[in-house]
């Protein structure tokens, strides 16, 4: 066992006025199974980044530990390879035996390692780079969330694989895989990094309770300020009156007071004056002291949808729906009734034709009947008239520019798109940049955001919440029950299933 120390820790980003960590300290051991949580563009992937030496910065981390990372980066020449063709390029020490045993661990075939790369499917690339992570010793993973684009049998593999190990650091914002999988988080606050031993829930439970108890003795101290505010006011007021006249009173009304009289009230008046100084002081001091204690505290801005009521009760209907690529069938006889008030999860393995599907449906929709190369369609697929429809893509590649032109190019409301997306934790310093310069999940939020201004009848949402941070994930599930929309939806969040979808259909 070793430990990772991290002591007053300052980093920034060259040109950026603020920084991403100040003067933060903790220290961890490398068999503890660490759950990494924070919001989105906050720095937990900047942090596996100083861990791994690719910047400077100030204070010190200390260890005796080798680092790995988890995706590995793969250039187009490496994908077109074989993984057995280039595994030594990516991690040189690994034995093809010990990651055969490992593959196996994770219910996959030797095979695997013997096709070119980019045919393998998102939770097959996920698996093999897994099992190359843990067939070598002396190395603590830091794994950058492994499930984002897994199907719910995937994502099964994979935490049952992970419960079994022991010495890593996981990136995730999925609730039941930290559940499943760790035994200590390490949470990014807004201002500090903190460990708590425990999973996810058990971390979350002390926190809402932390939080209430810091709020209640807020409200406590504000009592006590605003009645220190009052008497600085009162003796100030009094202090304002008998300086005005310089000399402690007026010469018209009191002409015969005399000179001791003067400056006694004189000495009275600076000292008011002193002693107003110093209740500003303490007034300052305490609201410092209760701000430090509530800058961490997660209060999640509530988020408004407005969905549009349909004279029609159902909104979708497919019956005997068949859709095939060539000579491919991607769904053969498929049956659904979406009726209106309705939030229908679509589950199934990666490839069963979820996706596709719903690219049917918007085609429907908007009454393109030319279905697209390849393609063909049969059976029945209908749409109510008039039905409008508010999409979330689960690709982002095609966000470039900046939030303006995207307003502008969506018909969107500018300053109302900004603050939805401040509701959901997007910093003001991002409004200036390029698209291609977010993270994945701030470009996720562009598109959530985007979507929650549309006023539309049907919510139809493809895989939202890959690389959306935990908070934001409760953050959307409380706007849905809230407001109920009628969604068509693709998630393998199972939490987030759990709370949303009303039906399930499966492919």
């Amino acid at each position: 066992m070793a430990k990772i120390s991290v002591s007053n820790l300052t980093f920034c980003y060259e040109g950026s006025f603020d920084n991403i960590f100040e003067q933060v300290s903790f220290s961890v051991d490398t068999d503890w199974k660490l759950g990494f949580i924070g919001r989105n563009g906050k720095g937990k992937t900047t942090f596996l980044n100083l861990l791994l030496g690719k910047y400077e910065y100030q204070g010190s981390i200390q260890t005796s530990t080798i680092f790995d990372y988890f995706p590995y980066r793969l250039d187009s020449g490496q994908m077109k390879k074989c993984m057995a063709d280039f595994m030594d390029e990516i991690a040189a020490d690994a034995e093809s035996w010990r990651v055969i045993m490992e593959m196996e661990k994770l219910h996959m075939d030797a095979e695997l390692l013997y096709r070119p790369f980019e045919t393998l499917s998102h939770g097959e690339r996920t698996r093999v780079m897994l099992a190359i992570l843990f067939s070598r010793d002396n190395y603590f993973l830091l794994i950058d969330e492994p499930t984002n684009h897994l199907d719910a049998q995937s994502r099964e593999v994979v935490k049952a694989y992970l419960r079994q190990k022991k010495g890593f650091l996981l990136v995730s914002h999925d609730r039941d895989l930290l559940d499943a999988c760790v035994d200590h988080i390490l949470v990014l606050n807004r201002v500090s990094i903190e460990v708590q031993k425990g999973n996810f829930s058990s971390w979350w439970e002390n926190k809402q309770r932390m939080d209430a108890f810091h709020e209640a003795e807020n409200e406590k101290h504000l009592k006590e300020i605003g009645k220190l505010k009052t008497a600085a006011d009162r003796a100030a007021r009094w202090a304002e009156k008998n300086e005005d006249t310089k000399i402690g009173y007026d010469p018209i009304k009191e002409h015969d007071r005399c000179m001791g009289t003067r400056a006694y009230i004189g000495a009275k008046t600076k000292a008011m004056q002193s002693r107003i100084k110093q209740m500003e002081g303490r007034i300052e001091r305490e609201i410092r002291e209760k701000e430090g204690l509530l800058q961490d505290i997660e209060k999640p801005a509530e988020l408004k949808v407005m969905p549009r009521k349909h004279f029609k009760e159902v909104l979708v209907r497919a019956d005997k729906f068949c859709l095939a690529y060539g000579e491919h069938k991607v769904l053969q006889d498929f049956d659904l009734t979406l009726k209106q008030g309705e939030r229908v999860l679509l589950r199934g393995e990666n490839g069963s034709g979820k996706s596709s599907f719903i690219k049917a449906l918007l085609r429907k929709n908007q009454a393109d009947e030319a279905a697209g190369k390849d393609c063909v369609e049969s059976g029945v697929l209908q749409t109510a008239s008039g039905l409008v429809i508010s999409y979330i893509d689960q690709d982002t590649s095609f966000l470039k520019g900046g939030l303006t032109e995207f307003c502008v190019k969506n018909n969107l409301d500018e300053s109302l798109f900004k603050a939805i997306l401040r509701q959901l934790d997007l910093e003001r310093v991002q409004f200036g940049k390029q698209m291609e310069e977010f993270s994945e999940g701030q470009k996720k939020k562009v598109l959530i955001a985007s979507s929650l201004l549309q006023s539309a009848h049907l919510y139809i949402w493809d895989e939202p919440l890959n690389y959306i941070d935990v908070f934001s994930r409760m953050q959307i599930e409380e706007l849905l029950i809230r407001f109920a929309p009628t969604m068509l939806f693709v998630e393998h969040d199972v939490r987030f299933q759990e709370k949303i979808a009303t039906r399930v259909v499966d492919f």
